[in-house]
């Protein structure tokens, strides 16, 4: 006999079947699948030379609805570029003109952020120039600087005066120095709203992490109670990007732990893709990928809902 089929299981259901979509190709927006809005918060122009028509096709097949399109800094060399490796993201990524460009031609699908290296003269100037065209954060924050130099309070002063979040890059040896200290910074700007993105905010979810620069991607059963935790925890201006392999890997690595980290920290986590894949049809495609993440280990639908769209509209002020 046919048994009633409770909300619960039909959206058990219903998620499977969006993972099988999303994992097997970036699923078209053109069916029920992706009805319901979705929130990037973390792409770039340029990508590994990915041509601007392919990023647009790309994240309409991922079912994104609004993208955060985040420039790198003007192309130098010094210290806090490693002699120029750092230019670009390290990617290829385009600077604030064209991510800029690109979304006021796209205005219903894309906003930007501002960016600069923050130790060049300047860098203030650049930043708050598109902080005045609508910029939406400071990001992607990604140079070989102490978290806390005079460069990067002046980085902070400015997002506090704009209302705007500042989301870094964590990679121990080579990003964004000192993250055992970074809470210092968020109790001397506490109300300045800030993300944490990459290799080391991702690691140090289990409390059991040494941070290793040649250990970037840990794998394995987390333990609870990880710096990144504790940041999430006791300050209400610490926020998280899903975003890059380490998120995904966040994520997946120890299914028995992650229904938890999202139900505690629920109103604090933001999805981002930060892929680069230059295809259409995408069997590997990683922000696909971080989605279905998402939706099977959410607790809830409403949880869900947050992670994928809800918590990026309220910090965005979209």
């Amino acid at each position: 006999m046919n048994q009633p089929v409770s909300r619960r299981e039909f959206f058990k259901t219903s998620t499977l079947a969006l993972a099988g979509a999303a994992l097997s190709g970036c699923a078209t927006t053109s069916g029920d699948a992706h009805a319901e809005p979705i929130i990037d918060i973390h792409q770039h122009v340029s990508y590994s030379d990915r041509p601007d028509d392919v990023l647009l096709k790309h994240q309409r097949l991922m079912g994104v609805t609004t993208t955060i399109l985040l420039p790198a800094g003007r192309p130098v060399k010094s210290a806090s570029t490693h002699d120029g490796v750092s230019n670009g993201l390290q990617a290829k990524c385009a600077g604030n003109e064209a991510c800029y460009q690109f979304a006021m031609a796209h205005p219903k699908e894309y906003f930007f952020a501002a960016n600069e290296v923050p130790d060049v003269e300047g860098a203030t100037t650049e930043i708050e120039k598109y902080l005045k065209l609508g910029a939406k954060m400071i990001a992607e924050s990604k140079f070989g600087v102490e978290c806390d130099s005079p460069e990067m309070h002046r980085i902070y002063q400015l997002a506090q005066a704009y209302h705007v979040p500042v989301l870094m890059h964590w990679q121990v040896g080579m990003y964004n120095y000192g993250f055992e200290r970074f809470y210092k910074m968020l109790e001397k700007y506490p109300r300045v709203n800030f993300l944490g993105h990459a290799q080391t905010w991702w690691a140090n979810v289990d409390k059991n992490n040494v941070d290793d620069p040649k250990k970037l991607y840990p794998k394995g059963p987390i333990t609870p109670g990880g710096l990144t935790e504790k940041y999430l925890a006791d300050y209400p201006n610490m926020f998280g990007d899903l975003s890059a392999g380490s998120g995904l890997g966040a994520l997946t690595r120890d299914p028995s732990f992650t229904p938890g980290f999202l139900q505690r920290h629920q109103d604090k986590l933001l999805y981002g893709s930060d892929c680069d894949d230059p295809k259409e049809n995408l069997k590997e495609c990683q922000g696909a990928k971080t989605i279905s993440a998402v939706r099977r280990f959410a607790p809830s639908k409403k949880i869900e809902r947050k992670l994928l769209y809800g918590n990026a509209k309220k910090l965005l002020r979209l």
